[in-house]
C-alpha cells in the first residue's frame, strides 16, 4: 500500500472515547464523503462516497455508537432525527460548536483526511492535501490546521478547492494531531533520512565543485609559469613571484594556503593569489593565449 493508504489504514483504528470528539469526526465524514437519501416509505440510506472499506466500516461503527443508528435506519428513528439535526446541510462547514474543544477539532481533522485527505510518499517529498467542494469548507480546515501552528494553504484545481500543506515539518506535526502516531514517526524518520541525504550531497556536490576548480586553477597556473619560464622571463622577476612561481613548480598538488605558508616569510592565502594571479597575467601580456 501506499504511504497515504497506510495513514488511512491507522486513523480508520481510532476510535474516540468521548462523544463529543465522535460527533466533530463523524460530522467531518459526512460533510467530506456522506450523503443521506430516503425512500417513500420512511427508509434511510447514509453511504460514504470514495472511501476504503475500513474506512466506510469506521463511518458506520460511529454512526452506531453515537447515534445508535444501525444498518436500517428510519426517518422517524430518535437516532436518525437527532442525527440528522446535528449533521445539518452537507454542503456547508461542520458547526463550529461541534469544534470548540482541541480534542475535538483533532477527530475534525482526522476525519477530514480519511473523506479528502491524502499524504505523499515523504521519500518522494512533502505534500498533503485535502480536497473540497467549496470555500467553505476549505476555508474552516484552513481555520482549524493553523489552531495546531500549521500552515495550510488553499488554491483551486479544476472545480474544486486544494487545502494543502508542503513543509515537512507541518506534515508530520499535522499526522501528529491527526492521532497518526506510527504513521507520525515513521515519517519522522524517512523525512531525517531524505534531508540527512539531501544535505549530504549537496557539500559533496560543493566540495566536488569546488576541488574541481581549484585544480583547474592549479593547472592553469603550472601552465603559465612553464610558459614564462621557457621564455626565460621568471629570472628578472621581483623576488615574491619568482618565489611563488618556483614554490608552484615544485609543489602543483598543494592548497593556496599550503603554498603561502612554505614561503619566507609566510604569507596568507589572498598574499599567494594575488602573485599567482600576477604571473597568469605577466604570461598574458607576454603572448600566452
Amino acid at each position: 500500500m501506499s504511504f497515504s493508504s497506510d495513514v488511512k489504514e491507522e486513523l480508520s483504528e481510532v476510535i474516540p472515547k468521548a462523544r463529543h470528539c465522535r460527533l466533530a469526526e463523524v460530522s467531518a465524514i459526512m460533510h467530506f464523503a456522506g450523503n443521506i437519501g430516503a425512500d417513500s416509505d420512511g427508509n434511510v440510506c447514509i453511504g460514504f462516497k470514495g472511501l476504503g472499506s475500513s474506512l466506510i466500516k469506521k463511518g458506520f461503527t460511529l454512526l452506531e455508537i453515537t447515534f445508535n443508528i444501525g444498518k436500517s435506519p428510519k426517518q422517524s428513528d430518535e437516532g436518525f432525527i437527532s442525527f440528522a439535526e446535528c449533521m445539518g446541510d452537507l454542503n456547508g462547514a461542520v458547526d463550529e460548536v461541534l469544534l470548540k474543544n482541541t480534542c475535538c477539532r483533532r477527530a475534525f481533522l482526522r476525519g477530514v483526511f480519511l473523506s479528502a485527505g491524502s499524504v505523499s510518499d515523504p521519500d518522494k517529498g512533502y505534500h498533503l492535501e485535502f480536497v473540497c467542494d467549496n470555500d467553505h469548507k476549505a476555508d474552516q480546515i484552513v481555520r482549524v490546521c493553523s489552531d495546531f501552528d500549521i500552515s495550510a494553504r488553499k488554491t483551486i484545481r479544476r472545480d474544486e478547492t486544494v487545502v494543502y500543506v508542503k513543509e515537512g515539518e507541518m506534515i508530520g506535526e499535522l499526522l501528529n494531531v491527526m492521532g497518526a502516531a506510527n504513521s507520525y514517526m515513521e515519517f519522522e524518520n524517512r523525512r531525517i533520512y531524505r534531508d540527512v541525504s539531501n544535505t549530504v550531497n549537496r557539500r559533496v556536490n560543493c566540495e566536488t565543485s569546488n576541488i574541481r576548480k581549484t585544480v583547474t586553477a592549479a593547472a592553469r597556473q603550472l601552465e603559465d609559469i612553464r610558459f614564462l619560464e621557457e621564455r626565460g622571463l621568471l629570472k628578472d622577476l621581483p623576488e615574491p613571484l619568482r618565489e611563488a612561481a618556483y614554490g608552484r613548480l615544485e609543489n602543483p598538488d598543494v592548497t593556496l594556503s599550503e603554498l603561502g605558508a612554505m614561503m619566507d616569510p609566510p604569507v596568507g592565502k589572498s598574499g599567494i593569489n594575488h602573485r599567482l594571479a600576477r604571473l597568469s597575467k605577466l604570461a598574458g601580456e607576454a603572448g600566452r593565449p
